[in-house]
Parts: structure tokens; C-alpha cells; sequence
């Protein structure tokens, strides 16, 4: 397999989960500016929506959309348990976490990586995450997890997001329940290595 990334966008989550897994894989390096690939060639004619992640499969078939990625790798790999069996309430579940990350985290965070968005503009995002880690700390009391005790695909995904918070000027450890859990997530052993991999450790 591959993935195509770009170092520290959402692409971190299933390079996590491809390491969490041991699946074999190759990582391609992606510039999302320009659109090239390390080796010079034409992202667009992988991904025609230009944008990280795209896994490309042995026999040519290629998926995007990290929430689909990270679920699909789960799904090869069964007996690590990084997602409910299919079917399950907890596998629905597991998707209400997924599509609660990628719309009210990771598309709040996307203003902020434009350069023509007002600071204004800024600052009231900043309050609106601001309220989604309120209530992402009274979800997480008590738990380890999102799921609870077991790590799955939607931490790989909420971790990779909450990095983004220092640079974009959120202080994460105002919400002391979410800066615990990130150190909790980032001091996995696979999670170092995609940190490591992808030059962000």
C-alpha cells in the first residue's frame, strides 16, 4: 500500500493506524501547495480534489477521505480492534466520533491554513473550537480513550487534529482533561514512529 501525506495534515491519523497495525506500506510525500510530489510528478493525477490523503492499494485501487482510510485499514487488521466489527452499535459509534472530528474539529480548523482569512475571522473560530473542546473534555472525564479504554482510528484522527492547536494560537492546556490525553496518545510507541517518519518528531 500507499499513502500519500503531507507531514502533520490529517494524513497523520492512518499513517498512525497503518503503523498501529503493522501493515506494509510506502509513504509518498505530497506538497499541498503545489500539488507535487517529491519525485516531481502530478499529485492531481492521483487525487484529482488535491488534498491529503489518498491510500493507494497493491492493485491499483485508491481510496480518500481519512474517515473512510483509517476505517478501511481497521477493517484488515480485525484482531487489533482499532474498530468495532461492522454492524455493532459501537461500530456506529465509532462513526459518530469520525464525523464529529472531521466536521466540527477538523473543518473549523481549515480557516486558519488560508492566508486570506481575516483575523477576525480567526479569533471567532478560535472561540468555536473553543466551545467543541468544552465538550470534548466532559466526554473524555474518566476515559482514556474516545471509545473508552481502547485505542481506535477515531484517536488516531482527534490527536492528529488537537496538534494543531499551538500553532494556530489555542491553548491546549486550558482544557487540562484534552492536554493529557494528547500526551497520553503522542507517548504510543506507533505514534512516535509516524511522528518520527513523517520528520514532526
Amino acid at each position: 500500500m500507499k499513502l500519500y501525506y503531507s507531514p502533520g495534515a490529517c494524513s497523520l491519523s492512518p499513517d498512525i493506524v497503518l503503523k498501529e497495525l503493522g501493515l506494509p506500506h510506502e509513504l509518498v510525500k505530497v506538497s499541498t501547495k503545489t500539488k507535487k510530489m517529491e519525485d516531481g510528478g502530478d499529485y492531481l493525477q492521483i487525487n484529482a480534489k488535491g488534498y491529503v490523503p489518498t491510500l493507494e492499494l497493491d492493485d491499483g485501487q485508491r481510496l480518500t477521505e481519512g474517515p473512510a482510510i483509517v476505517q478501511y485499514l481497521a477493517d484488515q487488521a480485525p484482531a487489533a480492534k482499532l474498530a468495532p466489527p461492522n454492524g455493532t452499535m459501537e461500530r456506529y459509534h465509532l462513526q459518530e466520533w469520525l464525523n464529529f472530528i472531521s466536521t466540527e474539529l477538523h473543518k473549523q480548523f481549515s480557516p486558519f491554513f488560508n492566508p486570506a482569512t481575516p483575523d477576525e475571522f480567526k479569533e471567532a473560530q478560535r472561540t468555536k473550537i473553543g466551545g467543541r473542546f468544552t465538550w470534548l473534555s466532559q466526554k473524555l472525564e474518566g476515559r482514556d480513550y474516545l471509545m473508552g479504554d481502547r485505542f481506535t482510528v477515531a484517536d488516531a484522527y482527534l490527536f492528529t487534529i488537537l496538534r494543531w492547536s499551538g500553532p494556530t494560537g489555542i491553548d491546549l492546556a486550558k482544557w487540562p482533561v484534552l492536554s493529557q490525553y494528547a500526551a497520553r496518545v503522542a507517548a504510543r510507541p506507533k505514534v512516535q514512529a509516524a511522528l518520527k517518519a513523517e520528520g514532526l518528531a
